[in-house]
């Protein structure tokens, strides 16, 4: 399979990558940090790399353009490039952080599957995986926009499906828990105090666990569709309802 990866350039995007090159597939590497690419490229194969910013709908399109012609065909894009941008309350958070995570999260991811998805509907054959987050269906404080992102991200998914019913593309969301990348370290900002306490004894979820489920729903037969993959760390469960009491 041809296989395109956004956010390819660390975490999950580069387990995700190694995953489907270590099996010989050829992997499209797609992220704003080039020189983290060039040292993926030399793990793989077959791996093309595109160095751009994903929000940038101009740069996106050249790079994919550019693709070698044994790269075009793309059987498999795996939406990861994503972000969280702090934990305040709503009415404490920088609005520009919002604007960040639904330019990356929301209109980037939905630009790019725009921009692939007709021509798996004209080979009627094709899957769209995006990587959601368990955010998306159980809000926590701080999470606001993040995972009003993510809830989005699962409808959208779903969405595809129903639209592309007869098509032969499947289509599935990933959606992680708790999970050790360097996703907590964006999200604080650089403050690696934080992102280490967040993970500190919680046998979190790896980015390599991910890439593993991520190729399970990717190498499937074709005629099986998962639709939503919910997974967390043993760890981690359902917090009880919080109930604020007033003073006496």
């Amino acid at each position: 399979m041809i296989v395109l990866v956004t956010g390819a350039s660390s975490g999950f995007g580069y387990a995700i990558a190694k995953k489907f090159g270590a099996n010989n597939h050829k992997v499209i590497a797609l992220a704003r940090r080039k020189s983290r690419l060039e040292s993926l490229a030399k793990e793989i194969p077959h791996c093309a790399i595109l160095p751009c910013d994903i929000c940038d709908k101009t740069a996106l399109k050249e790079a994919l353009d550019s693709l070698p012609d044994d790269f075009k065909k793309i059987d498999v894009l795996v939406n990861n490039a994503g972000l969280a941008l702090g934990i305040n309350p709503a009415q404490e958070c920088d609005f520009s952080d919002w604007e960040q995570m639904i330019n990356t999260n929301i209109k980037a991811l939905s630009h790019i599957t725009h921009l692939l998805l007709p021509q798996m509907v004209e080979r009627k054959s094709g899957h769209i995986i995006t990587i959601g987050s368990i955010a998306g269906r159980y809000p926590y404080p701080g999470g606001n926009v993040y995972g009003a992102t993510k809830a989005f991200v699962r409808q959208f998914a779903l969405g595809l499906r129903a639209d592309l019913a007869g098509s032969n593309v499947r289509v599935s969301d990933i959606e992680p828990g708790l999970a050790e990348s360097e996703f907590s370290l964006v999200r604080f900002k650089g403050n690696s105090d934080k992102a280490n306490a967040l993970y500190k004894n919680s046998n979190a979820l790896q980015p390599q666990d991910i890439a593993e489920a991520v190729y399970w729903v990717a190498t499937l037969p074709k005629h099986i569709n998962i639709n939503t993959l919910e997974m967390m760390p043993t760890s981690q469960s359902f917090s009880a309802l919080n109930v604020h009491r007033d003073s006496d």
